[in-house]
């Protein structure tokens, strides 16, 4: 096998590829390189992370999946490779990524890692594969050194006579009636303590992934009306839309749902549930900026003067909200787990970070291991919407004051021309002399990601960024105005800068 195919299916924090072979795509993530990587995993524990074999308890490593189409080979592939080891795997089948990190948590089942099986919201074909000990999830180091030793595989390790016993367990349930607990303390001052959703009519929409069992496993069982639910059934072809809280289609049939059934509150959930978004009553969408300040706003409540750890590619809004609140925003890198590490690194230096947020609906909480779990976060909002009906309110009061832009628009542009990473700063570096000589554009000092600029004068009030993307060859403008009517007068003289780089595709342009 060649090393560099298995090295190429690192994705950051992650490991994912291509399960299923199409007319398009050659199928990348196959059954002998899973081996490796449970192998490879076992091995990792064992000296990356000092966990012994031979010790009085028996090495516990639970896996789990979402609805994916090529989830069971992937799994049969990944304990294959983990078959000769004397250890304990606990095979949890559909399951959610924050719950399999609660795995190492929970008393009942005190594993010693665990494994998804997920590529988030990706199209059917793909597939992957997040790692967690009971510190966290795999660093992108971690994920380097996992597929270093997959590669040293012995030929024959495989075929090693079986050492791992293999035991099923229903962990999803575990983990729901988890989240009904922490829900019913959270509303405590309820007039029907078991039930202290009782009257709230609920909708979610799973968009077939594995975020189905809250309604059934959490919902109803605290009492809401769920009636009008949709796509809560695991279909690996994802045949209604993208299961993702930042798709436009997926957020408009959650808005939908909503009006048409005359909920209080519609739940979206992607795929594996380590992110979600939440509609009001009048088909109003909390994702995005508007989400980062619904939570912000909630835990700011708790815990006045608090951080808030998010992307760089926020709204200007956001940072003006969030400081009116008293606390402070801490824009950082873009990725899931860098904002995450960057949480945790503010408060080891005692600066008191509450959450660490993406746009793109990744939510961390301080309070819950700094995990990126969509159902907390929504458990989070339900346990604040309560509190506010009692006051006469709505979640959507929490946010009132928060700006909105006057429009909105992303330009993506494909680096073809090797090597990306290097090709792409280098642009971005002449972009930051470019807008430099450019009048009413100015560069913000000290930013860290890409170039954000912010606009005056004759484009109006607003900011743009340009970034380098993290999975693909891409770079990104993301552009804000408070201003109807400037965005084309801002493309029409930036867009020249990038029509004129040979190493960017910009056919898409008109």
């Amino acid at each position: 096998m060649e090393k560099a195919a298995l090295l190429a299916l690192q994705n950051g924090s992650d490991v994912r590829g291509i399960a299923i072979s199409t007319e398009k795509h050659e199928a990348t993530l196959t059954a002998d390189k899973v081996t490796r990587i449970g192998y490879g995993f076992v091995e990792w524990l064992q000296k990356g992370k000092n966990i012994s074999l031979n010790g009085e308890k028996k090495v516990k490593i639970a896996i789990g999946q979402d609805s994916r189409l090529s989830g069971g080979d992937i799994k049969a592939a990944l304990m294959a490779g983990m078959a000769p080891y004397a250890i304990e795997l606990i095979d949890v089948g559909l399951c959610t990524t924050p719950a399999m990190f609660m795995s190492t948590q929970y008393e009942d089942y005190e594993t010693n890692a665990a494994i998804m099986i997920t590529a988030s919201h990706l199209p059917f074909e793909y597939n992957g594969l997040k790692f967690f000990t009971k510190t966290g999830g795999a660093e992108h180091e971690d994920i380097e050194e996992i597929l270093e030793y997959a590669y040293e595989m012995p030929e024959a390790f495989a075929e090693k006579e079986q050492a791992a016993v293999v035991t099923e367990m229903d962990l999803l349930s575990a983990y729901a009636a988890d989240l009904q607990d922490k829900i019913r303390k959270g509303i405590a001052s309820a007039e029907n303590p078991e039930k202290p959703l009782a009257g709230r009519h609920i909708i979610v929409d799973a968009g077939n992934g594995a975020g189905g069992f809250f309604v059934d496993r959490v919902l109803q069982p605290l009492g809401a009306d769920t009636s009008g639910s949709q796509f809560l059934d695991p279909d690996g072809t994802f045949p209604n839309h993208v299961p993702n809280p930042d798709n436009k289609a997926a957020m408009k049939s959650i808005q939908d749902a909503v009006i048409a059934n005359k909920a209080d509150l519609g739940i979206i959930f992607d795929t594996d549930v380590d992110r979600s978004a939440i509609v009001d009553s009048e088909g109003k969408a909390f994702n995005r900026n508007n989400l980062i300040a619904l939570i912000s706003a909630v835990l700011l409540n708790e815990e006045p003067g608090a951080t808030i750890v998010t992307n760089s590619a926020t709204s200007a809004h956001l940072e003006t909200f969030i400081t009116g609140l008293g606390g402070v925003q801490d824009r950082y890198l873009t990725g899931y787990r860098n904002v995450i590490n960057r949480g945790i690194e503010l408060n080891e230096a005692g600066i008191n970070a509450v959450l660490a947020i993406e746009t793109s609906g990744h939510a961390a909480l301080k309070e819950n291991y700094f995990l990126d779990d969509g159902a907390y976060l929504i458990a989070k909002l339900l346990i604040a919407d309560a509190q506010l009906s009692t006051e006469g309110k709505r979640l959507g009061d929490l946010i009132a004051t928060l700006g909105q832009p006057a429009e909105t628009m992303e330009y993506r542009f494909t680096i073809i021309k090797e090597p990306i990473f290097e090709v792409g700063n280098a642009i971005i570096k002449d972009f930051a002399a470019f807008i430099a000589a450019t009048e009413d554009m100015a560069l913000v000092a000290d930013h860290l990601e890409g170039v954000r600029v912010n606009l005056s004068g004759q484009y109006g009030e607003g900011w743009f960024i340009l970034r380098l993307s993290l999975h693909e060859p891409l770079l990104v403008w993301t552009i804000e105005s408070d201003e109807v009517g400037k965005l084309p007068l801002i493309a029409k003289t930036v867009l020249p800068f990038f029509k004129g780089r040979p190493e960017l595709d910009t056919g898409h342009l008109h």
